[in-house]
């Protein structure tokens, strides 16, 4: 049985967006930073974008 995602459509709190960017610093990629965040890869991706960082590219 799959994960169920706890936190659909919730609002992204200021230690989540902390974490987001320590974890994009530290050049991890999109599905485990969303997988460590509890979050959907495609709400992750847009978190990223709006707060202006950047998350590597899976090699």
């Amino acid at each position: 049985m799959s994960e169920k995602i706890a936190k659909h459509k919730q609002p992204w709190k200021p230690d989540e967006l902390q974490k987001l960017q320590v974890l994009a610093g530290k050049g991890k990629g999109l599905k485990e930073i969303a997988r460590a965040l509890n979050r959907t890869e495609e709400s992750t991706r847009d978190a990223a974008r709006q707060h202006g960082m950047v998350i590597a590219k899976a090699r």
